[in-house]
C-alpha cells in the first residue's frame, strides 16, 4: 500500500500539537516533529553538533559538553544572518533524516510537521501540507497560559514566521483550531476521509 505523507505547519500557538495528537492516537499515523529531530541531531557525536559548534563557539555548549538551546535561541532571536547560518547547518540535515524515516516505517500514513514546510520545500516530500490555523487572541492567550509569553514575546515570534494569508494560499487545507476539541476532530475526520481516504481507528489504513 503506498503511504501518504501529510505536512503539517502553523505559527506559534495554533495548537498543531493537538492535531498531531489527534493523528497519533486516533489514526495510528506515524509523527515526526522537525524541531525534534534537530534537536536529536546536535547532540554530542551527532551530524549537527560539529558544524554548529564551528560556527557559533564553544560557548554556547554546556559544562557537560551539549550545545545549549536556549542559548543559542538567544544568539539568533534577533539575528537574522545568525539565523539563516544556523538553518543552514541544520535543515538539510534534518529533511534527510526525516526522508529516511518516513522511508523505512510500514505505516501507510505519516505526519510530518515543521514550521518552515514551504520554506525547506517539504512538498518535495508530502502529499499536501495543511495549515493549522487560529485567532490571534487565541495564540496570544494559549501561549501566555502555557509558555508564560509576553504578549511582546508572542507578537516578534508571530511577526517573524509565514504570513497567514500566503499560508492559507500554499497550503492544501485550512484547519480552524480556535474552537473546541471536537470541532477540530470533526474537521479532521472529514478531511482525511475525503481528501485520502483514511478513517480513525483503522491503524491509519487507507480505503481507496
Amino acid at each position: 500500500m503506498e503511504k501518504w505523507i501529510l505536512g503539517i505547519t502553523g505559527g506559534v500557538g495554533c495548537g498543531k500539537s493537538t492535531v498531531l495528537q489527534i493523528l497519533e492516537q486516533e489514526y495510528h499515523a506515524q509523527v515526526i516533529q522537525a524541531d525534534l529531530v534537530a534537536h536529536e541531531l546536535m547532540r554530542p557525536g551527532q551530524e549537527c553538533y560539529q558544524k554548529i559548534t564551528a560556527a557559533f563557539g564553544t560557548e554556547i555548549l554546556t559544562s557537560e559538553g551539549f550545545i545549549d538551546r536556549k542559548h543559542l535561541g538567544q544568539l539568533i532571536f534577533s539575528d537574522e544572518e545568525k539565523r539563516l547560518l544556523l538553518n543552514s547547518l541544520t535543515h538539510p540535515a534534518v529533511k534527510q533524516e526525516i526522508r529516511r524515516r518516513t522511508g523505512e516505517d510500514r505505516r501507510p500514513f505519516s505526519v510530518i510537521e515543521a514550521a518552515l514546510l514551504w520554506e525547506d520545500r517539504y512538498d518535495e516530500i508530502c502529499d499536501e501540507i495543511w495549515y493549522i490555523y487560529a485567532s490571534r487572541d487565541v495564540r496570544f492567550q494559549r501561549l501566555a497560559d502555557s509558555r508564560g509569553y509576553t504578549k511582546e514575546r508572542t507578537r516578534a515570534i508571530m511577526n517573524s514566521q509565514m504570513g497567514e494569508e500566503e499560508l492559507r494560499q500554499r497550503c492544501h487545507a485550512v484547519i480552524d483550531n480556535s474552537g473546541t476539541l471536537q470541532e477540530t476532530e470533526n474537521t479532521l475526520r472529514q478531511l482525511l476521509r475525503d481528501r485520502a481516504g483514511i478513517r480513525p481507528s483503522a491503524a491509519g489504513s487507507r480505503h481507496l
